[in-house]
C-alpha cells in the first residue's frame, strides 16, 4: 500500500451495519466500498415499489427508546423520519389482551415496577403476574458477560421460566408471545441467554425502555436513501447486485480481495455486514473461509423464516392502536399489524385501510398461495377487528422470506463471532456478532458496524474512532444486587471450584 493512498476497505452487506461502518470510515477518508447483493441496499429494512407504484418493505421495524445510537444518527444526518412515541396493543383469538401506554410519561418508578404496575393487562390475573417475581433473580444473574451467557445459553427460555416457577397461563399469554415477535421462535426453541439479554434491553432495564416510535415510511426511503447520498458525497462506493463469493488471502494469510461473481475487489481490510444466512453462502463458495474453524462452526448456526403482507382495503376500519403483537393463532408463530395510515405519511389520506401483517416463524406458511396466505391474513385480522370482515382487499403483497433472521436457538452462543477474527484484517459485524454492550436488533447491528469501523482505525491509525452511546446505566438497585450476586459467585467457586454454576 502506497504511503500516500488510504487505505482500502470492502464492506460486504448494506443494512444497519454495513452502512454504518462504511460511513464512518468515508468521513475518515478511508478509500471504502460498500457491496450489497440485492439490487436495493438496506437488507430487510430495505423498501420498493410495487408494480401499481405503492411501498413495499420486508416488514416493520420499531424503533425503541433505547435506541440512542440510531437517534444520534438520523440527527446528525438531518433526518425526521420518525412518528411521535406510540401505544401498543396485543391481541389472542379471545380478543384484546394488553394495551401499553407511553411509560416516559408516566410517573417513574424502579425497575421492575414501572412495566409491572404501567401495563394493562386485560384478562391476566394478578396471581398469575406475580408468578414471575422470582424470575427476577435470573434478571440479576445475567449481566450480558460472557460467563453469563454461556450459563443460560445451554437451556430454552421455557425451561428457565418453569424453574422459576412462571405460571402456565403467565408464560402463554405474556412470555412466550413476546419471544415469538422479539427473538422470532417459541420459547421452547430459543436460547434462556437470548430470552433474557431482550427481555431486559427492551422492556425491564428502565421504565420507558419499551416505548417505540416507527418509521414514516419505508427505512428504505426514509433513512437508507439519503443516508447512502451522503456517504457518496464522502467518496464512499455502494454497489448494488455485488453478491460476495469468495475471500481471497495472500500468503501470509491476510485478506487482499473479495469476489463477486467474474469481478475481484482488492482490499487492505475487509468487514462482513450480512446475516447468518449471507455468511453462510458466502461461506460455501469460499475455502479461504472454510479452512478457518470458527468460520466452518457457523454452519450450526441458523435463521427464521418470515413471511410479510401488505394489504389495501376499499374502506376506512378503525384500529385503536397502529401497531399490535398476537399469539395463539398458531402455536409456534407470531404476528403483528400496523395500521399504515396511522404510521407512514403516503397512506394517511388513502381513503381505505392499509395493514402491514408480519409473521415470524412462519414456516409453515411459506408454501402456500398467495391468495391463501392472504385469506389467512384476513381471518386473523378479523378476529381481532371484526369489521376487517366486511372490508374488501382491492390490492396486496405477500412477499416471503426464508432464513431472513437470526435464530438464537440454546447451545447457538458457542459458534457466534466475535468482532476479530483469526484473519488480521478481516471483521465482523451485525445483530448477531457478540460484543459487551448490551445492545439489541437494528440499534445493535449499527453499533457493530462503527465497533468495525473503529478496529479498522486501530490497525491503520489513521482517523477518529466513532463515538458510540453506550446503554444506560443499570439502577442502582440492580447494581447493587448484581455485585452482591457476583460476590456469592465467586466465593462459591473459590469452596466448590467444580460447582455446575
Amino acid at each position: 500500500m502506497s504511503e500516500i493512498q488510504s487505505p482500502k476497505v470492502i464492506v460486504v452487506g448494506a443494512g444497519w451495519a454495513g452502512l454504518g461502518a462504511t460511513y464512518h470510515l468515508a468521513k475518515q477518508g478511508y478509500d471504502v466500498t460498500l457491496l450489497e447483493a440485492s439490487s436495493h441496499a438496506g437488507g430487510l429494512v430495505a423498501g420498493w415499489k410495487t408494480p401499481g407504484g405503492r411501498s413495499v418493505e420486508a416488514g416493520i421495524h420499531g424503533f425503541w427508546y433505547p435506541y440512542k445510537n440510531i437517534f444520534s444518527l438520523v440527527d446528525e444526518l438531518g433526518l425526521k423520519p420518525f412518528t411521535p412515541w406510540t401505544r401498543s396493543a396485543q391481541y389472542s383469538p379471545a380478543g384484546l389482551e394488553v394495551e401499553s401506554p407511553i411509560f416516559q410519561d408516566l410517573p417513574y418508578l424502579p425497575t421492575p415496577l414501572g412495566t409491572f404496575i404501567y401495563t394493562q393487562f386485560q384478562r391476566l390475573p394478578l396471581s398469575d403476574r406475580l408468578s414471575a417475581l422470582p424470575l427476577l433473580y435470573a434478571v440479576v444473574d445475567f449481566d450480558n458477560s460472557d460467563q453469563a451467557w454461556r450459563r443460560y445459553d445451554c437451556i430454552t427460555a421455557r425451561e428457565l421460566f418453569k424453574q422459576y416457577g412462571v405460571s402456565a397461563r403467565l408464560y402463554n399469554d405474556a412470555f412466550n408471545p413476546m419471544l415469538l415477535v422479539g427473538l422470532f421462535a417459541p420459547g421452547e426453541q430459543c436460547s434462556a441467554a437470548a430470552a433474557l439479554g431482550m427481555l431486559y434491553y427492551f422492556i425491564l432495564a428502565h421504565q420507558p425502555d419499551f416505548d417505540v416510535v416507527w418509521c414514516r415510511g419505508t427505512v428504505g426511503d426514509r433513512i437508507f436513501s439519503p443516508w447512502i447520498k451522503q456517504i457518496e458525497q464522502l467518496g464512499g462506493k455502494v454497489l448494488t447486485n455485488q453478491r460476495v463469493t469468495d475471500l481471497r488471502v495472500d500468503e501470509l494469510g491476510q485478506a487482499k480481495a473479495v469476489v463477486c461473481g467474474e469481478e475481484i475487489f482488492t482490499a487492505d481490510a475487509v468487514i462482513f455486514a450480512v446475516g447468518i444466512t449471507g455468511m453462510k453462502k458466502i461461506l460455501a463458495g469460499s475455502s479461504a473461509l472454510q479452512n478457518r474453524p470458527e468460520f466452518r462452526n457457523l454452519n450450526n448456526l441458523n435463521a427464521v423464516d418470515v413471511l410479510s403482507t401488505r394489504l389495501w382495503f376499499d374502506r376506512k376500519v378503525n384500529i385503536p392502536r397502529a401497531s399490535n403483537a398476537c399469539f395463539g393463532f398458531d402455536t409456534t408463530t407470531g404476528w403483528t399489524f400496523f395500521d399504515l395510515n396511522a404510521l407512514h405519511d403516503e397512506f394517511k389520506d388513502e381513503p381505505g385501510t392499509v395493514v402491514e401483517a408480519d409473521f415470524y416463524h412462519a414456516n409453515q406458511f411459506l408454501p402456500l398461495s398467495d391468495d391463501e396466505i392472504i385469506k389467512i391474513v384476513q381471518g386473523y385480522l378479523t378476529t381481532c377487528i371484526p369489521a376487517f370482515g366486511e372490508a374488501k382487499i382491492i390490492d396486496k403483497s405477500v412477499v416471503r422470506l426464508r432464513q431472513a433472521v437470526t435464530h438464537f436457538f440454546p447451545g447457538s452462543y458457542q459458534y457466534l463471532l466475535s468482532a476479530k477474527t483469526s484473519f488480521k484484517n478481516v471483521f465482523m459485524s451485525g445483530d448477531w456478532v457478540i460484543n459487551r454492550h448490551g445492545y439489541w436488533s437494528q440499534e445493535k447491528a449499527y453499533v457493530t458496524g462503527l465497533e468495525a469501523a473503529n478496529l479498522i482505525i486501530d490497525q491503520f491509525k489513521l482517523g477518529e474512532k466513532a463515538s458510540i452511546i453506550p446503554v444506560q446505566a443499570d439502577e442502582e438497585h440492580i447494581q447493587v444486587l448484581r455485585q452482591m450476586n457476583k460476590s456469592v459467585r465467586q466465593v462459591s467457586q473459590s469452596f466448590f471450584p467444580n460447582l455446575w454454576l
